[in-house]
């Protein structure tokens, strides 16, 4: 996989950097070219969720609801009853936490497809506060039957998502972030919902993520690759989990570390233990947030607080290495 990331993708000072969330906003838009069932809704966040890019080009297939999540997805079942493809975006607390049993019961259980396209998740959020940092998206969305939990490496990949999520059945969940991070993928780096991917071959440990994490794996197995050998595997799809990928590249290192800016709980850490522990036990740690509310800050200096920078990532990378 590794011809496929964009040239010095591993140099912080030469890869480009972009939100996520613009990825998802132009991909969207792109796609409503040639699809035109697409309507997309925000709730009062068109331009700080990106879809002010589809809205600009198609006000006749744009919806703003206002600050009324809830309603945000009365209407975006009621479009899928009548044969449209809603696209919903706004900020992953308030997509998600106001509104999570009018999508259990209105798109969950009918198995409406609606894709739910959230930004400002995770820590990256910043100094908006635990009030918007919102780590638990990805646990209270793969614990519902039927939905299909997607979670971006990079602003190229979530340009990616949103359009591939248009072919799939029932609900879905895009999460993005807010800040700006590494894009490492290119147009022509390969994406699959359901698939994961191998960025980098190795034998001595598994290390997975989701989102900007990645980005730090694959830097530290670079700079370890003299003293370990590392396979970095980026696990963009949560939900359905590609068990196959993972247990292989468990049963030939036999420990896997799992890093993510998401509650330790309930996220792609634990979809890995769940699987492993049923079908093939081995070591694993699980780098996230720690079961709390962060505070406000600059998100570099939350990922510092909370060891999700790379810097606490490998440190808590090498304590699982030397004690698993």
């Amino acid at each position: 996989m590794e011809h496929y990331l964009a040239p010095n993708h591993l140099d912080e000072a030469k890869v480009i950097w972009e939100p996520m969330r613009n990825g998802a906003g132009k991909g969207v838009a792109e796609l409503g070219e040639i699809k035109k069932d697409i309507v997309v809704l925000a709730a009062d966040t068109a331009e700080s969720s990106r879809a002010h890019y589809f809205a600009r080009k198609f006000p006749d297939r744009f919806i703003q609801v206002g600050v009324a999540e809830q309603n945000l997805i009365g209407v975006s079942a009621g479009l899928a009853y009548q044969g449209k493809v809603p696209y919903a975006f706004t900020y992953a607390a308030f997509l998600l936490g106001r509104a999570w049993e009018p999508i259990r019961t209105t798109i969950a259980y009918p198995e409406n497809h609606v894709v739910l396209v959230s930004s400002h998740a995770g820590l990256a959020t910043g100094q908006d506060g635990p009030t918007h940092q919102m780590t638990e998206d990805i646990s209270i969305t793969r614990c519902l039957p039927g939905f299909t939990v997607v979670a971006p490496a990079d602003s190229e990949q979530a340009r990616k998502a949103v359009q591939a999520a248009y072919d799939l059945k029932g609900p879905v969940y895009i999460r993005n972030c807010r800040e700006a991070t590494p894009v490492f993928t290119t147009k022509d780096t390969p994406f699959e919902i359901g698939k994961a991917q191998i960025l980098r071959v190795g034998k001595d440990a598994t290390v997975i993520g989701h989102g900007y994490m990645v980005y730090w794996l694959l830097q530290i197995a670079e700079e370890l690759q003299e003293k370990i050998s590392l396979e970095v595997i980026n696990v963009h799809t949560i939900k359905p989990l590609d068990e196959k990928t993972v247990l292989d590249s468990a049963k030939k290192t036999g420990r896997v570390f799992v890093a993510e800016d998401h509650n330790i709980i309930g996220g792609l850490g634990s979809a890995v233990a769940e699987l492993l522990g049923e079908r093939n036990p081995a070591p694993v740690k699980r780098c996230g947030v720690q079961d709390i509310f962060a505070e406000s800050g600059t998100p570099k200096d939350l990922w510092k607080k909370y060891g999700l920078d790379k810097e606490g990532t490998q440190s808590a990378l090498l304590e699982f290495i030397r004690n698993a």
